[in-house]
């Protein structure tokens, strides 16, 4: 996954139900699902905060966030398609399964939560029906010993 590779950057073909992931940092990226054109612009759905007061997470949740339909290059220049389950899990259906889904879930308020309801996990579940984070599951291989440290010593 070599976000600075030109040739996995922006111009990358999209399809409609693919995942679009656009990287924040060093460890982490935002994600989202391509949901096709509205007038010839090109949108993503993503899970985001809904206003400013809930930019700030509060220990890695913000309580006000939703679904919602952004033009693609508004959450980023850099971005590439990113169906990391595709081995493992057949995409759904995009425009009876996905589309609908999405549509459903917009306006609607959803905790965010970095370790457990973040974009990525939203993006999984929408193409998959799988909620799932390989940027948390990676961040918990260094965590996960440190916590076992903490808990036999009743620290934690």
């Amino acid at each position: 996954m070599d976000l600075n590779n030109s040739d996995s950057l922006s111009g990358w073909p999209l399809f409609p139900g693919d995942i679009v992931e656009y990287p924040r940092n060093k460890y982490f990226s935002h994600f989202g699902v391509y949901y096709g054109e509205r007038d010839g612009v090109p949108y993503v759905a993503h899970l985001t905060c809904r206003d400013s007061d809930t930019k700030l997470l509060l220990y890695g949740r913000a309580l006000r966030s939703e679904v919602k339909l952004d033009p693609l290059e508004l959450l980023g220049k850099k971005y590439k398609v990113n169906n990391m389950l595709d081995d493992t899990h057949p995409p759904r259906d995009f425009h009876g399964v996905v589309k609908p889904a999405i549509e459903d879930m917009m306006g609607r308020e959803v905790t965010f939560d970095i370790l457990f309801h973040n974009s990525e996990h939203q993006a999984t579940l929408f193409r998959y029906g799988v909620k799932k984070s390989e940027q948390i599951d990676e961040i918990y291989k260094y965590i996960m010993p440190a916590w076992k440290k903490l808990f036999k010593e009743k620290q934690l």
